[in-house]
């Protein structure tokens, strides 16, 4: 009776039912996954954000389907913050970048199509595609001391079928920026086989350290069709905001068919509310004051998690370039279930597996340095206590 896009809707893994266990038995539990800025302690004014919200003319409906000019204006305005020219005529809004995943998928894709997806990464690219009949094909990053495109082993996975590649920039979790000579390399690979580059921004703005040798955006990219995807909900912090845009670069003639094409998507949709189209510009302000409080947080629990592993530990830290989570590698005594349930069951400290985000090898732990500073300096201190084998 259902359609066979749903195969991801089946019932919870162990760790999800050990956590329910858990937390139904009344045990406090150091939750080192949270990833949410609004349940993470960052305080917020609801009344500045509510005055934003209460513009009266958004009790007019008038329908645009590349989204309000006020508002693609003000996204056009947050590039140009950051000394990047992408004009308004060119950016679309969408509710949230998985909504703009779905409409790149639906723009680029047939049913049975393939879309390059950098292994690891986020787990819900495969979730998306299957939505949209759409087949994922992993290509590697690889560690030579940082984190690294693998051209050889992506030219090698490349079909005919074949119709994007996926970068995420910095990629979550790993927090690795794309470089300068890798976005040229992409760049030539894509244009070379007629493919289209879709690079996920949304952490773009929380860089951990200086480097002349990184990509600013992929938005100036120009010789390969190119979208680049950001929000709201990285940006200040409020996901519950609901807006999100494309930024459409490329060679005059396959951006604008593609334009035409992703307007076509989003008249047929016409998902973003227009209360919050109207305050855009006074939400992206809020950025000015929410991500220094952020970045605060984000280094001091880095810092924590690199003196309290240390030199000489088993454990090593694959220290991010930017973005929001730290990734530990650890002793491979134990497989990550058996982590994540030891660490669960006689710490009450909760993390994801490295294969929740399609590591390759095991072993590997995933923390969100978004924790609260008192939870992720106790949950840390629990799982490199000494007793730990």
């Amino acid at each position: 009776m259902f359609s066979s896009r749903l195969s991801g809707t089946g019932n919870l893994n162990q760790l999800a039912l050990a956590l329910d266990r858990k937390q139904r038995a009344g045990s406090a539990i150091l939750d080192l996954t949270e990833s949410n800025p609004t349940h993470a302690g960052f305080p917020t004014d609801p009344d500045a954000i509510m005055a934003l919200l209460a513009d009266k003319r958004a009790v007019s409906y008038d329908p645009e389907p590349a989204g309000l000019p006020l508002a693609r204006e003000a996204v056009s305005e947050y590039y140009s913050a950051r000394d990047l020219a992408v004009p308004a005529d060119r950016i679309l809004l969408t509710a949230s970048t998985s909504e703009a995943y779905a409409y790149l998928f639906k723009l680029l894709c047939d049913a049975g199509d393939e879309v390059l997806v950098p292994r690891p990464s986020y787990p819900l690219f495969q979730f998306l595609a299957e939505l949209e009949s759409v087949r994922i094909v992993h290509y590697p990053l690889a560690w030579h001391g940082r984190w690294e495109m693998d051209f050889d082993a992506m030219a090698a996975a490349a079909t005919p079928r074949t119709k994007a590649v996926v970068v995420v920039h910095p990629n979550n979790p790993t927090g690795t920026f794309l470089k300068q000579e890798e976005a040229e390399r992409l760049s030539a690979f894509c244009r070379e086989r007629g493919l289209a580059i879709i690079s996920d921004e949304v952490f773009s703005d929380y860089a951990l350290t200086a480097d002349s040798h990184r990509l600013e955006s992929a938005a100036t990219i120009g010789d390969a069709l190119t979208f680049t995807l950001s929000g709201l909900s990285k940006i200040v912090g409020l996901p519950q905001m609901k807006l999100s845009w494309i930024a459409v670069s490329g060679p005059d003639r396959l951006r604008n068919d593609a334009w035409r094409r992703l307007e076509f998507i989003a008249d047929t949709y016409l998902s973003v509310n227009t209360p919050v189209q109207y305050a855009l510009p006074g939400l992206l302000d809020l950025r000015h004051s929410i991500q220094p409080k952020i970045m605060t947080r984000v280094r001091a629990n880095l810092h924590c998690l690199d003196w309290r592993v240390g030199r000489d530990s088993p454990f090593r830290v694959r220290r991010p370039e930017g973005g929001w989570y730290a990734v530990v590698e650890v002793p491979r005594v134990r497989s990550e279930d058996e982590w994540v349930l030891h660490l669960l069951n006689d710490r009450s400290v909760w993390v994801q597996p490295g294969y929740f985000y399609d590591f390759d090898r095991e072993a590997f732990l995933v923390l969100s340095l978004l924790t609260p500073g008192d939870v992720f300096r106790e949950g840390v201190e629990r799982i490199f206590a000494p007793r730990v084998s």
